[in-house]
């Protein structure tokens, strides 16, 4: 069975972790070739201007394969030069493909999303999630550490104190705190989380897609760029930008009292 389904609605890809008996745990051979296509494709694909990432069943991703831990198999066997060769070359091509998703993304939390699971919720762009969601970064019950870039991302999404709670204490936290946080937006019935999911895809989707990928790019350099060098990058984006019919697109809008019709041109 594939790790992962894609989806494609109008303008909007959705992107399912499709392991429920499992309750899509990662860390399997393949699994970080699999989301590398799906999210290459993505990025090839100028006609899409979102991507909604969930998981199938009761779970979003409970994380490594804690069974493939035991057996130490799979990302997990071997020495320690081949656990990290399995980190490196396969879990985190999972993390790597997904923040590197050239277009928006929301995570629609579904379920328990908890250790990995909670990292690649966090490398989307938003995240909202259903009232019955749960979140953690369990990583140090299992005496291991956040090997998959959530000790560099955790920090910037809901801030060093709160992070260092959540790590140190390996406590998980629900859906309500998760929004009290600031870890995801915003927690809605579970019934509803799709719904909400797409309707906030759909408003995204009006936008301008080349304005739309440059935005991105420019909030996630944002993070780490000086404020010298994020300003020369917006400059230059914005040059690109004033000269596509996109721009002029807008502009008409304006001044004609009217919804723009954004075309990628």
């Amino acid at each position: 069975m594939s790790l992962i389904l894609t989806e494609k609605r109008g303008h909007i890809a959705i992107l399912t972790l499709n392991r429920p008996d499992a309750m899509n745990a990662l860390g399997a051979p393949g699994d970080g070739d699999q989301v590398a296509a799906a999210c290459e494709a993505i990025n090839d694909d100028q006609d899409i201007r979102c991507v909604i990432l969930t998981g199938a069943g009761k779970a979003f991703s409970a994380g490594g394969d804690v069974k493939a831990m035991k057996a130490r198999e799979g990302a997990f066997g071997g020495n320690g030069v081949k656990v990290r060769d399995g980190y490196r070359k396969n879990i985190h091509r999972i993390v790597r493909a997904i923040y590197g998703l050239e277009v928006p993304s929301i995570a629609a939390v579904n379920g328990a999303a908890i250790g990995l699971g909670c990292d690649v919720a966090c490398m989307t762009d938003i995240r909202i999630a259903a009232d019955t969601a749960r979140f953690g970064v369990t990583f140090l019950k299992l005496g291991l550490i956040p090997g998959d870039g959530g000790a560099w991302l955790m920090p910037r999404t809901i801030g060093m104190s709160r992070a260092a709670e959540l790590l140190f204490t390996g406590d998980v936290i629900d859906a309500a705190k998760a929004a009290e946080w600031g870890l995801i937006s915003k927690a809605v019935p579970a019934g509803d989380l799709m719904g909400e999911a797409l309707a906030l895809a759909e408003r995204i989707a009006q936008q301008p897609p080349h304005a739309l990928r440059m935005a991105k790019s420019l909030l996630k350099h944002g993070q780490t760029a000086s404020y010298d060098t994020l300003m020369e990058m917006s400059a230059a984006a914005q040059a690109i930008a004033h000269h596509t019919e996109d721009h002029m697109e807008g502009v008409d809008a304006i001044l004609e009292k009217r919804s723009p019709v954004f075309k990628g041109a």
